[in-house]
């Protein structure tokens, strides 16, 4: 199968996931094209199926993959498609972070019209090395919170790698 997985990251951890995948499916014989929503990303036409991914930054997906889904919207609900959310909410003990992590996912969609197979939600990381220093002191007043790491001197991965493998390698079947 020819598939194409496109996605926007902020930190780099959507991209390294969307990566894995990209690993994960060519280990399966599938054919992958990968791409930066930012970069003007090939349209789905030539794709036996798509995987759309962004993180969520305040509440919001990426603007490059909304304008992405709305310029392909009908090749999109046309074909085999999913979309990976990337959320720290998702590694929360805090049921109701996880709910409004997957009500913005289920408002973006009806917002833009896509139909997608399949959503997933996928925890992503605590870029702490990343952050300037107020990005940094919310970041980790928000860890406290949700029983996140709070050690600010080095960067904290929360991606559950088996779960993402069997997302994809169910999206491929």
């Amino acid at each position: 199968m020819k598939i194409l997985i496109v996605y926007a990251t902020s930190e780099g951890q959507t991209r390294k996931i969307a990566r894995f995948m990209e690993e994960v499916l060519q280990s399966e014989n599938h054919s992958v094209v990968i791409a930066d929503a930012s970069e003007d990303p090939p349209t789905p036409e030539k794709f036996d199926a798509v995987l759309i991914g962004s993180s969520i930054h305040i509440q919001k997906y990426h603007s490059s993959i909304k304008h992405y889904i709305m310029k392909n919207l009908d090749e999109l609900n046309k074909i085999h498609s999913a979309f990976f959310s990337v959320c720290m909410a998702i590694a929360s003990d805090i049921e109701e972070e996880h709910e409004e992590a997957k009500n913005i996912a289920l408002e973006f969609m009806e917002k833009t019209g896509w139909k997608p197979d399949a959503i997933s939600h996928m925890a992503g990381a605590l870029k702490y090395t990343q952050y300037d220093y107020f990005k940094k002191l919310i970041m980790r007043m928000i860890a406290k919170k949700e029983g996140g790491s709070t050690d600010t001197s080095k960067d904290h991965e929360y991606t559950d790698w088996d779960a993402v493998r069997s997302f994809v390698l169910d999206f491929a079947k």
